[in-house]
């Protein structure tokens, strides 16, 4: 594989290329490329050329640079979330036509919740989760239901820290995680007033498959206030639902604590 002259590969370079985009980056100028990924301007022009001929990459209208459809085609292809997905969505779509707020579907990856799946509306509450997006563990409903039910030794690596605060309501104290980590396994749900935004109220319930095992996490995002817990029970049947479609389909390990 050719290499720089710095000896890294074109691979590595490429990686950080795509490594430079994320939710609050979705397109970005020459520049803004090169800086993010660490690049000299002159190589990441080069290698988005080839890109772009590739479809991997593209520019919007504003000459700005783009993930390419292809590349979104690809990756849809191997996404391990696939049978989640087909499970998911239907009832999600349900969920969302009564609750009229944030359904979202999160999975465990590395030592964050990933948002694999969101319904949402212009109408409802801020919400500060996006598609494809991350929060800490211990900060939301869903990463908090992830949590609870991974292994033992997960959670203690959790617990040591660093437990940032979003808010000021954000758990940020080992031993009373630890209680609230106890709390959800024994009913089943998270309760989050004010954990990421001061305003809302996050709700999470496991997703379960075979064997009973917690492969992800099904939340709602509602206004900070006293109704946020009558959508409780529809988010719970929900997540059994989905639970239920996902008996004879297992995911891939990656994204199972």
């Amino acid at each position: 594989m050719a290499r720089s002259t710095s000896g890294e590969s074109l691979m590595s370079r490429v990686v950080r290329i795509y490594e430079a985009f994320g939710p609050d980056h979705r397109a970005v100028t020459l520049s803004e490329l090169a800086r993010r990924s660490d690049l000299p301007l002159a190589t990441a022009s080069r290698l988005v050329n080839e890109l772009i001929d590739y479809g991997w990459l593209r520019r919007d209208a504003q000459r700005r640079i783009c993930v390419g459809v292809r590349m979104w085609e690809l990756a849809s292809r191997a996404a391990p979330t696939l049978g989640l997905h087909e499970a998911a969505m239907p009832i999600m779509s349900d969920l969302h036509a009564v609750v009229g707020h944030h359904v979202q579907l999160g999975v465990l990856h590395d030592r964050e919740v990933l948002y694999v799946e969101r319904l949402s509306s212009s109408r409802t509450i801020r919400n500060r989760v996006r598609l494809a997006g991350r929060l800490p563990l211990h900060a939301a409903s869903a990463g908090l239901v992830l949590l609870a039910h991974g292994p033992h030794e997960f959670q203690e690596s959790v617990l040591a820290g660093p437990l940032r605060g979003l808010t000021p309501h954000t758990i940020t104290d080992p031993a009373a995680l630890r209680t609230a980590l106890a709390e959800i396994r024994h009913t089943g749900i998270a309760y989050c007033p004010g954990h990421v935004d001061e305003c809302a109220t996050g709700i999470a319930v496991p997703v379960r498959a075979v064997g009973g095992r917690v492969v992800a996490a099904l939340s709602i995002v509602l206004p900070n206030d006293l109704a946020a817990r009558g959508a409780i029970p529809a988010l719970r049947a929900a997540g059994r639902g989905i639970s239920r479609l996902l008996g004879d389909a297992p995911l891939d390990s990656r994204f199972i604590a």
